[in-house]
């Protein structure tokens, strides 16, 4: 392994974290958009579609905002948290902008943390990092998938592509690549040592994950273009099978029953559009069985497309032979995505132990440097006696804890 600590959050993090803000903007004004542009075309189905996944989405993320932070017990260090009790910060997450203050609160320290270069700023730096790129992953599969989905079923009911439908589109594919990309840089902090982590592996890692949800999403947008009616019913019947195999995969991400419990119907949720690691054990097993589940599920999606088209000819803008062509693409896209997914899991994946982990993250710094690894932050009870030093230097670090929810799911992910 590559002996460079992971535990400094570079200027690269830094850029990452702003062009994070930016898109999330970016996307609130396309969101705002398209929905104007469905209310003056009367399209109330599609606009309701739209408020739905918008509005379901930023609950959900809300909830897991608001639950860190009861685990917590309301324990804040920025300025800008600072300013609020719980009750406060309780109704700004009603108010659906807790979100936005772990945003203003990132921005913060990392400022602080890239001017002064003090360690302990850039300790809190990379633990509000590691939770609000698991935010926005969750983000990812309850707002922007569904909403790739409808926007791409619209344009092939249509067969047509207008401006707004065109940013929308590449604004949702973003959205997911690049949470997919803060998501694993977050997983990769932990590794103490990144020996494997060149460019190659990484194009390798994000070319598997986009062919991979990509054709799954065209998959189901070709289905809920044609059968519109039936892509509900594909859900809800997917997402029950999904819930009750992550209830049986025992995950223990979260610190109260109530948590742990929507935490597993999320998983659901994101495992209808892509695998996601979320216990230990024989994974290997288990996303060999979920990605034959899922091909046969995009075959069967595919199939069922063309046979209504080839039966029954309907609104539907396309020619039977753009289905055939679109469902073959499809199914080979996903196809030569899981083969890129084993050639990274053979070449690039730096597969270690759960106890080598454990031991990558407790190893003291080299001599003579203040290193400490990514992934810990300051422990409770001494925030706030750092709070009321936040812009001093103190001369001794405080002792630190480590981002467990991330540990656990990197710890599941490399092991």
């Amino acid at each position: 392994m590559e002996g460079e600590a992971t535990s400094k959050h570079s200027r690269l993090d830094l850029l990452m974290t702003f062009g994070g803000l930016v898109f999330f903007l970016v996307d609130i004004v396309l969101d705002a958009l398209t929905v104007v542009t469905f209310y003056e075309e009367e399209n109330y189905v599609y606009l309701g579609l739209l408020l739905l996944f918008l509005l379901g989405s930023s609950v959900l993320a809300q909830v897991y905002s608001w639950l860190w932070y009861r685990y917590e017990n309301y324990e804040t260090v920025t300025k800008v948290e600072g300013c609020l009790n719980s009750p406060a910060l309780t109704a700004l997450h009603v108010l659906q902008a807790g979100v936005y203050l772990r945003y203003a609160g990132i921005m913060e320290v990392s400022v602080c943390s890239a001017l002064t270069m003090k360690q302990y700023q850039n300790d809190y730096t990379v633990f509000f990092t590691h939770d609000l790129s698991l935010l926005r992953f969750i983000e990812t599969f309850s707002e922007s998938a569904p909403q790739l989905v409808l926007m791409l079923s619209i344009i092939l009911q249509r067969g047509v592509m207008d401006l707004l439908t065109i940013l929308k589109v590449l604004g949702s594919a973003s959205a997911i690549a690049y949470s997919i990309t803060m998501y694993h840089r977050s997983l990769r902090s932990f590794l103490r040592h990144k020996h494997q982590q060149s460019l190659v592996s990484s194009l390798v890692y994000f070319v598997w994950n986009l062919l991979l949800i990509v054709s799954r999403l065209v998959a189901l947008a070709l289905f809920a273009s044609i059968l519109p009616c039936y892509i509900f019913t594909h859900f809800l019947c997917s997402w029950i099978i999904l819930f009750f195999f992550a209830w049986r995969s025992k995950t223990d991400l979260m610190d109260s029953p109530g948590g742990e419990w929507l935490f597993r119907a999320t998983v659901g949720l994101i495992w209808y559009f892509s695998w996601f690691n979320v216990s230990d054990g024989d994974t290997r097993t288990r996303s060999i069985i979920y990605h034959v589940y899922v091909m046969l599920d995009v075959v069967l999606l595919c199939g069922l497309s063309y046979w209504q088209i080839d039966c029954e000819p309907t609104h539907f803008e396309q020619s039977t032979l753009s289905v055939v062509i679109i469902c073959s693409i499809t199914v080979l896209a996903y196809g030569i995505g899981i083969l890129f997914k084993v050639i990274y899991y053979k070449c690039y994946h730096p597969k270690i132990g759960k106890h080598e982990l454990k031991q990558s993250v407790s190893e003291g710094s080299p001599a003579g440097e203040d290193v400490v690894d990514t992934a810990v932050m300051i422990s409770l009870g001494e925030k706030r006696d750092l709070e009321r030093s936040y812009y001093s230097a103190p001369s001794v670090s405080p002792q630190k804890r480590e981002n467990k929810r991330m540990r656990m799911l990197a710890e599941n992910f490399y092991s």
